[in-house]
């Protein structure tokens, strides 16, 4: 998946403390944006010269033990990402980690460490990035065509989350400019449960 680079640079927290046997990290790392945009930035050299570099992870969520999330990559590889108390969730929103689920995807930014798990550092679940076409516009849905084979998408409008960009525009509720037949960039949060997509933003005319 690939989407806007940038983003967040006013949120950035930085690492104050590790616990080396993965156990805790205290305040955030300095490796880059903490709000959706970040998931899709390219990777950034640390700020803080104790890390040498970033840790990344993808998949799906096999198991939760505590606070340890055991996560099947996409091609064959395994991981074992550390949730701390400094540990930013992203799930359609900003959320906490009891919003998290087995069977839930998962891209994790964090440090390696010792033990082998990965301290994560912020942690985008379900996030999706798709660029499509508007099929079908209803009161509490769009529906979308992507990718080559014009796949149907239903993705849902979500009261007090969802926002439109337009050309020119700050972020608004509003999505009355929407039209069938836009091309349209969907940023949300995945459903596994009925393959749909919940809509964090939709972007038209850009």
């Amino acid at each position: 998946m690939s989407g806007p680079s940038g983003g967040g640079l006013d949120r950035r927290r930085f690492l104050t403390t590790a616990a080396l046997g993965g156990a805790t990290i205290v305040g955030a790392s300095a490796l880059g944006g903490l709000d959706a945009d970040a998931a899709f930035a390219a990777p950034m050299p640390s700020l803080d010269p104790a890390i040498a570099k970033s840790a990344f992870a993808e998949g799906r969520i096999t198991a939760i033990n505590g606070t340890v999330l055991e996560v099947a990559g996409s091609y064959g590889d395994h991981h074992l990402i550390q949730l701390t108390n400094a540990t930013s969730v992203w799930k359609l929103r900003p959320t906490t980690a009891e919003a998290i689920r087995v069977g839930d995807g998962l891209y994790a930014r964090g440090v390696d460490m010792p033990d082998g798990t990965v301290a994560a550092d912020a942690v985008w679940v379900n996030i999706v990035n798709l660029h499509c076409t508007i099929r079908g516009i209803a009161k509490d849905r769009l529906h979308l065509a992507h990718g080559d084979h014009d796949h149907a998408v239903v993705g849902r409008i979500v009261p007090e989350t969802t926002t439109a960009s337009y050309v020119g525009g700050a972020l608004t509720s509003d999505l009355s400019r929407v039209r069938i037949g836009q091309s349209a960039q969907i940023l949300g949060a995945w459903r596994p449960e009925d393959d749909s997509v919940d809509i964090a933003r939709v972007t038209v005319g850009h």
